[in-house]
């Protein structure tokens, strides 16, 4: 009977055996007679992107730099071409020669400090410099090819021009309202030669508004400098004063609501907004010389180097040094007025007695020559060979918008009103200003 049941279980797991066998052997082959779209799918391998990518050689300048090192720099105080390659196995004689090639491109002698360049060398134990960059603005390159045969290329980059709107309200100073409402420094100086003789920019009152429409240039999307400033407004003790610029064959000039000129026959001022240190005053007490004396001109404390302008047309009758003055520019402009320019570090290049100035035009730069304790101008103003205050003495104003001008003008006014109009201030950092006032300033 044991024997029996023994052989009854042999056979039960032989049969199961058997059974499980087939079922696999079934399951392997039935997927031959399957339709396609039952079919297991195949596990593909995607081949490396990395290996199959071909790596481009990136690009500075228009020069592949693959196969060679860039080195950034910034040209320092008296350092020449010469001084930088050298250091790169140029020797003194291939300056020499590439000196001659780039006079009538850009000479290398007017590589000025504080500019910046590239040099890009081989990457071996010699690194020998194969190109110079330099940058003299910021919007073009001089690129020195190193090589064989020696060249010089001067390059402009694309510059893209865009017109923008900006708007705020005042809420501390003019400078740092426009900065709050996104402007610069630039816009400020624009609108302080606009307003100059219609508006006085240091006397206006918070809550006050200005909206500017102006042109700005841009390189790779980034701002490298401002075109015309085409319109601006300002809302002072609640009177509007509109400044429209309008060309009447003579150049962009600016005109109020009316169509008269903001011009004068005068700048108001021989420098960009600035600050007035000491005014017209005939019983000053002298800080040099220890004693009261006639001040008879306006002092404007700037930083040494500040370009300083004619405020008009004229001829030079004077560009001399003495004692008191230091170095000094006086002008004639008409039967009337002349102007005298005092302390300066230097002249402009071409500046010297007998030569015919523009209005506007730069004719030295801010020092502190002769009795002066400080970098300042000293702006002095004759009328009929009498000297005056230059801020009191009133000036006629510039040409008015004329007749056959006038219907171009008033679509032009009408076209800025509108957009002025629609502008709204941009307050997103100007309440910051008003934040940083201490409480007593706040409530004046």
């Amino acid at each position: 009977m044991l024997q029996q049941k023994k052989g009854l279980v042999l056979i039960l797991a032989l049969s199961l055996l058997i059974f499980f066998s087939a079922a696999q052997s079934l399951q392997f082959n039935v997927s031959r007679f399957l339709p396609l779209d039952s079919q297991p799918p195949e596990v593909i391998t995607p081949p490396d992107p990395v290996k199959n990518l071909k790596k481009l050689a990136p690009t500075l300048y228009g020069i592949a730099t693959d196969s060679l090192e860039v080195v950034n720099g910034v040209v320092e105080r008296g350092e020449s071409i010469s001084d930088i390659l050298d250091a790169y196995n140029i020797s003194a004689t291939t300056v020499h020669n590439l000196a001659q090639k780039a006079k009538s491109v850009f000479n290398v002698k007017r590589i000025q400090s504080q500019r910046n360049y590239v040099l890009l060398h081989a990457r071996d134990s010699a690194q020998t410099a194969q190109y110079f960059i330099y940058e003299p603005n910021g919007s073009e390159y001089i690129i020195y090819d190193l090589r064989d045969t020696l060249a010089v290329t001067r390059h402009q980059r694309d510059i893209q021009v865009i017109e923008r709107e900006l708007s705020g309200e005042i809420k501390g100073s003019l400078y740092e309202s426009i900065l709050a409402a996104g402007g610069s420094a630039q816009l400020v100086n624009k609108l302080a030669d606009i307003y100059a003789w219609r508006l006085n920019l240091n006397h206006l009152q918070p809550g006050d508004q200005f909206k500017l429409i102006f042109e700005e240039k841009q390189i790779d999307g980034n701002t490298y400098d401002y075109g015309d400033l085409k319109a601006a407004f300002f809302e002072h003790n609640g009177q509007p004063l509109y400044a429209i610029g309008f060309d009447q064959g003579k150049g962009l000039t600016y005109y109020d609501q009316d169509g008269k000129s903001f011009k004068k026959a005068f700048l108001k001022e021989p420098l960009e907004y600035t600050r007035i240190s000491s005014r017209y005053n005939l019983k000053r007490f002298h800080p040099v010389q220890r004693r009261f004396k006639a001040h008879l001109g306006t002092d404007f404390a700037a930083p040494r180097g500040t370009p300083i302008r004619s405020v008009g047309e004229g001829v030079i009758v004077e560009a001399a040094y003495n004692r008191g003055n230091g170095y000094f520019v006086k002008i004639q402009h008409n039967k009337t007025f002349t102007t005298q320019y005092l302390h300066l570090s230097r002249f402009a290049k071409g500046i010297r007695r007998g030569r015919s100035v523009m209005q506007g035009q730069t004719i030295g730069y801010v020092g502190s020559t002769g009795l002066s304790t400080g970098p300042h101008l000293c702006y002095r103003l004759w009328k009929d060979g009498r000297q005056v205050d230059a801020l009191r003495v009133k000036l006629p104003l510039a040409e008015p918008i004329n007749r056959k001008n006038k219907d171009s003008f008033m679509a032009m006014k009408d076209e800025i009103v509108k957009r002025m109009e629609a502008l709204q201030p941009n307050n997103k950092n100007a309440d910051l200003l008003a934040a940083d006032k201490p409480a007593e300033e706040k409530n004046g």
